[in-house]
């Protein structure tokens, strides 16, 4: 079989690669093309485009980018009915990936849809586009499955990804000191607006005695280099800069500052106590604002929060996050024990809550099960 897939973002690039191998080893006649990053290259196949290229977040972001945009589309569907697949496996990066669903629905090509556009958080209008355009969506919550059965949404579940790749991780410490991990997002926009006030906490933590001797180690992203850190981080010598480690950083932190998303989720199955933090642009927090009064039912943008439905952890979204908030939560994580380990009580309910290991192998067997009825 000839299977193309789409990643848009560094977390699309980890969990493709692990779909690869689960694909790889239940078809061993599996040609492999796909847009991705270095996790999904390593595994095999030929990539058409970095996901680096490609990567585009909120409302601002994309109106600047509508160029570039326009033209990986273009990209995109060309090599797709050059190449002539026998499925397109689009992974998450909802924004790019219904545009080419309804391509390929067109042209008759099957598509699988790999982690679920977040429809129950916001525009769910596109239900019935997934409906429409997709042959089955692939879905990693356990909270989804209610809602897209509601829906009339066709799905299947296999568990949630992230377990394998953090319980199969190599495990080695950045340092041998005391740190606090920050973990600033993956796009450039995020760095950009985390930074500044991760950097402010720092300093403040720094200037206390208990923290004095402490470290702030910066988990770097990989769509990133370091010029997207080096302005905020000179100055600093308690503030170190770690590409290439980011489940090393989160394992051994006495405690975390985590941009909202997939890490978050990742610090909560590595376990490690966390204060979540998110801010966008004046464009996009305005249409945020307006989607969460429209949405009431949704309560939190962090998945671990979502999956228990109550709050696991702290977050500090837009106005709240301030480095006087952030530095407060990271000195009770450390020094309050009780919360912590009310923390790493709720941890341990979100890991149960997303089943065992071999999801990956799971959803790829499911897909190629599906192609074989064909």
């Amino acid at each position: 079989m000839r299977y193309y897939l789409i990643a848009g973002e560094a977390s699309g690039d980890l969990h493709g690669s692990n779909l690869l191998k689960g694909l790889i080893a239940e078809d061993a006649d599996a040609q492999i093309r796909f847009w991705g990053g270095a996790m999904m290259e390593a595994v095999g196949g030929a990539k058409v485009k970095d996901y680096r290229d490609t990567a585009v977040m909120g409302l601002g972001d994309v109106i600047s980018n509508l160029g570039k945009i326009r033209r990986n589309l273009r990209k995109c569907k060309d090599d797709i009915l050059e190449w002539k697949p026998d499925v397109v496996i689009l992974i998450d990066y909802p924004g790019f990936n219904m545009k080419i669903a309804r391509f390929c629905h067109e042209k008759g090509i099957r598509v699988f849809y790999y982690i679920a556009p977040k429809t129950w958080a916001s525009r769910e209008g596109r239900n019935r586009k997934l409906k429409a355009w997709v042959d089955r969506l692939f879905i990693v919550f356990p909270f989804e499955i209610p809602y897209f059965s509601e829906k009339g949404v066709p799905f299947i579940y296999k568990g949630n990804p992230l377990i394998d790749a953090v319980d199969g991780h190599a495990y080695s410490r950045p340092t041998e000191k005391e740190y606090i991990a920050i973990l600033a997002g993956s796009r450039k926009g995020e760095i950009a607006r985390t930074m500044p006030k991760a950097m402010q906490m720092a300093d403040r933590l720094h200037a206390l005695p208990q923290f004095a001797d402490y470290e702030f180690i910066v988990a770097g992203a990989p769509a990133r280099s370091e010029d997207d850190y080096s302005r905020h981080i000179a100055g600093r010598p308690y503030v170190k800069l770690v590409f290439g480690r980011t489940y090393d950083v989160l394992k051994y932190a006495g405690a975390a500052l985590v941009n909202s998303g997939t890490a978050s989720l990742e610090a909560a199955l590595i376990g490690t106590p966390q204060v979540v933090c998110w801010s966008t642009s004046l464009v996009t927090a305005l249409a945020g604002k307006y989607l969460l009064r429209v949405l009431d039912h949704i309560k939190y943008i962090s998945l671990g929060n979502l999956i228990l439905d109550k709050p696991a952890f702290l977050e500090l979204i837009q106005y709240d996050f301030t480095p006087e908030a952030a530095g407060d939560e990271i000195r009770r994580l450390i020094e309050d024990r009780p919360y912590r380990d009310a923390m790493l009580a709720d941890y341990a309910q979100i890991r149960k809550s997303l089943g065992g290991s071999g999801a990956s192998r799971a959803v790829a067997k499911a897909m190629t099960d599906r192609l074989k009825e064909a």
